[in-house]
């Protein structure tokens, strides 16, 4: 029975897999017919075209066409009309060889283009008339490397006993794949960034200063799971100092513990597998002291005692168990719960100074265990000691999350449903307590100096307070998968939001939350006016509303279809707005004072799936679209939103911004192989110079601009632990952000570019420039070989507004 329910997971998920792709497949073929509808009103309008060329070849001289004779003068009626039927008989006996004919013609004709394939369907793009030679272009990765800033979010919704404090002053928590170390007086933050997988504990050494991390195990980008492990680094310098269990632990490491009677010498790991396998590790050594079989059900934590190594304590789901370390093997002892009610979870525990054990369980209650010898009445001779409850202390109103042990002897425990921390003295009779209302419930506690403490919450925040003071919000981030994300055109400023119904401001110098609003549906795309003072957020019902961003207040409220919308984007100058939603179609507006007034324009009807990505054009009087069927379409709005048929006319465009994920621009960026969803946002940056990808795979690449041959170098980062489900640059490209989807995590990236300039031709002269440097507030890194200074002193002086940096002797 049991290896049948185990195998039900996996058939469910096979079919869901199954009907997944055979909508794949659905859309493929609606897509391909809608393809082939277009390549037909296209043949029949180049078929003439094509005739008259191939007459006019044929026969007209060189001297008339030199002097522009026309076709109707150089050939007579009789034998124009013997080509005519010729190249049709042509056409209709040999129809694969004039199908050659009719690509090789129209080649010729409009030019050059280049076809793409995506899950076995052509794309075709065009090539710009700039581009000479498509086969000589060189691709090179930027000069441009991104340097990790800041994290934005905390993982407090599914995780325990993941905040801690160093002695220097820098609180230590996770999220995605990054450990954080936030300085919580100065405001800064480093990053221990060796994880390849989300990062599911922590846990810190007796001297408060080695850690240790454990990861989940994650896929591959083929979707083979990965091993996960559990790192012990240096937290002053950053350095791994051991790789514990790889290729030991299965699915993922569930909770890590130092001992502490022996200075830390052993490390107790709980991983994720069926069995919860329970091990005991040399942390000096890195190899494995004892491994055993912990429980089939959920387990929470572990934990040394602190006075004894050789006893370990593990929790969860209607259990506690103590376990004994002896001659290189764990046994165990159940806690018998006796007269008192059996919780159904066992949420959390601490050691007492005087040696209890207290635990906090989804009852509401504070168990006080400890040794009572054997029943010898009951068991007869030999009975063994036992662990049972000494005392139960009703605490809160739902479950005690997290139970934190202060000098003196003090208890905090941190409540559920109540949301309460309650301050208890060492024999339990409860001397304080505060709510904390808006960010959820109490997920852990961590002393600062016995008043002043930190509180980690589920709702994915960190507080900093007293009692007396209150608590305000030192950390703070989503609760769920995020996808719109819009930067603001002049300011330090960006948008998120996402499934939580969340739309949130942050500020880019500060590093931190400007505020936040709750919406009665969840946000999927944003886009700010060109003005600043406005932004749109489209919804997940159709509607889309308008914010402003003084008062915070939405000013308007508008719905097209009934379906998801997908892009907001408005044109160049914020006189239009363009609505992309998942009925195919996309809605163009009329924006009228300064953003606050809307007008339905138009409505862009073409595509044959839902809308994923359009931009405008410089002039704003063109869109670029692209569908979930891998459709790259434009219109012309100031035509009254037609469709474009001839794509060719828009080979040259210039266009205002870049999200498009399908493009000639951006061909490069895409693997060979992928399926068309591996690539789920794209954006160039306002210099026009590299353009940021966000993949299926937890990592941002970034690419040269433009981008248009296959296989491209690039630079990839890592640091998610979700699909990365959008990136945008600030105004001036500053920085890059970027978004996890499931992760919750923000991730804020600065640029660090290394110019590296041969002056031997360019520089011989004192007071010459170079031009074209990208305008970034970073380190230029310059090699000037001039011969004419060979024992010379060169200066650098850059100037970030004329985009030039000039050289003196």
């Amino acid at each position: 029975v049991s290896g049948s329910s185990a195998e039900y997971p996996d058939r469910v998920s096979m079919m869901e897999g199954r009907l997944q792709a055979q909508e794949d497949e659905i859309m493929l073929l609606k897509s391909s017919l809608a393809d082939a509808l277009r390549r037909l009103r296209l043949h029949d309008q180049l078929i003439p075209l094509l005739k008259q060329q191939i007459i006019a070849g044929q026969g007209v001289s060189t001297r008339q066409r030199e002097h522009g004779v026309s076709l109707q003068k150089s050939i007579s009626p009789y034998w124009r009309l013997l080509l005519l039927q010729q190249v049709t008989d042509h056409w209709t006996l040999h129809h694969l060889s004039c199908l050659k004919l009719f690509f090789t013609l129209s080649h010729w004709l409009t030019g050059q283009s280049i076809k793409m394939f995506i899950r076995g369907r052509p794309i075709t793009m065009y090539v710009p008339s700039n581009i000479q030679n498509y086969e000589d272009l060189r691709m090179e990765p930027p000069v441009e490397t991104l340097e990790l800033d800041w994290v934005y979010g905390y993982r407090g919704r599914d995780c325990r006993a993941n905040l801690y404090l160093l002695s220097s002053g820098e609180a230590v928590y996770f999220i995605a794949c990054v450990v954080v170390l936030y300085h919580i007086n100065n405001r800064t933050q480093r990053h221990y960034r060796k994880h390849t997988d989300c990062v599911r504990c922590l846990t810190i050494h007796p001297d408060k200063v080695r850690m240790a991390s454990g990861q989940t195990a994650g896929v591959d980008k083929d979707g083979k799971p990965l091993q996960p492990y559990v790192h012990i680094w240096d937290s002053s310098t950053l350095i791994t100092l051991q790789q514990i269990g790889l290729g030991t632990f299965e699915r993922g490491v569930g909770s890590v513990a130092f001992s502490f009677a022996d200075a830390g010498a052993f490390l107790c790991v709980i991983d994720d597998s069926n069995e919860h396998m329970l091990s005991v590790w040399d942390c000096a050594k890195g190899t494995k002291h004892t491994e055993v079989k912990s429980t089939n059900e959920a387990v929470f934590t572990v934990e040394f005692n602190p006075s004894d190594s050789t006893n370990i304590i593990t929790c969860g789901k209607s259990h506690i168990y103590f376990w004994t370390l002896s001659a290189g093997s764990l046994t165990k002892k159940q806690g018998i719960f006796g007269k008192y009610k059996k919780p159904k979870f066992i949420q959390c525990f601490v050691f007492s100074l005087t040696g209890d054990v207290l635990t906090g369980d989804s009852e509401g209650n504070i168990l006080t265990w400890g040794k009572s010898p054997g029943d010898v009445k009951t068991l007869g001779k030999g009975a063994k000691e036992t662990f049972q409850i000494m005392r139960q202390t009703r605490a809160h109103d739902g479950s005690v999350f997290t139970l934190c042990m202060l000098q003196g002897g003090a208890l905090l425990s941190g409540g559920g449903k109540d949301r309460k921390i309650i301050r208890w003295s060492a024999d339990l009779a409860p001397e304080r307590e505060c709510e904390v209302k808006d960010f959820g419930a109490v997920r852990c506690i961590t002393d600062v100096n016995g008043e002043e403490v930190l509180v980690g919450t589920t709702r994915n925040a960190i507080l900093r307070g007293t009692f007396s003071d209150g608590f305000v919000a030192i950390v703070q981030g989503h609760v769920d998968e995020m996808w719109g994300l819009a930067t603001h055109p002049s300011q330090d400023v960006f948008l998120t939001c996402g499934h939580d119904r969340q739309v949130c401001v942050w500020n880019t110098a500060e590093h931190k939350l400007d505020w936040c609003t709750t919406l009665e549906e969840y946000g999927l795309c944003a886009d700010f006016c060109p003005n600043g003072a406005v932004v749109s957020v489209g919804l997940s019902t159709g509607r889309w509303l308008v914010l402003d961003l003084q008062t915070k207040e939405v000013i308007s409220d508008y719905t097209d279809g009934n379906e998801q919308l997908s892009v907001m984007r408005y044109s160049p100058d914020g006189s239009f707005l363009a609505v992309g939603s998942h009925d195919n179609f996309i809605y163009v507006y009329n924006v009228t004072e300064c953003g606050r007034r809307y007008s339905r324009y138009g409505k862009c009807n073409g595509h044959s799936s839902f809308i994923t990505h359009l931009d405008w054009s410089k002039d704003g009087k063109y869109i670029m679209s692209n569908s979930g069927d891998y459709e790259i379409l434009y219109w012309d709005v100031a035509g009254g939103c037609k469709l474009l048929r001839n794509r060719y006319e828009s080979k040259d465009r210039e266009w205002a911004s870049y999200t498009c994920v399908l493009g000639f621009h951006v061909m490069g960026v895409w693997l060979e192989g992928s399926d068309g969803t591996d690539i789920n946002a794209l954006c160039r940056s306002h210099s026009e110079r590299v353009v940021a990808v966000a993949d299926d795979f937890c990592k941002v690449h970034l690419f040269q601009y433009p981008c248009p041959k296959p296989k491209a170098p690039n630079h990839s980062y890592e640091g998610h632990g979700s699909h990365v489900t959008n990136v945008r640059f600030t105004h001036c490209d500053s920085h890059l952000l970027s978004m996890g989807g499931k992760d919750t995590c923000i991730l804020q990236s600065s640029f660090q570019i290394n110019c590296l300039f041969d002056c031997h031709h360019q520089l011989t002269t004192k007071g010459s420039t170079v031009e074209n440097i990208p305008k970034y507030p970073i380190l230029f890194t310059c090699l000037f070989t001039i011969q004419a200074y060979r024992s010379g002193v060169l200066w650098l002086s850059s100037c970030q507004k004329s985009n030039i940096i000039h050289i003196f002797a």
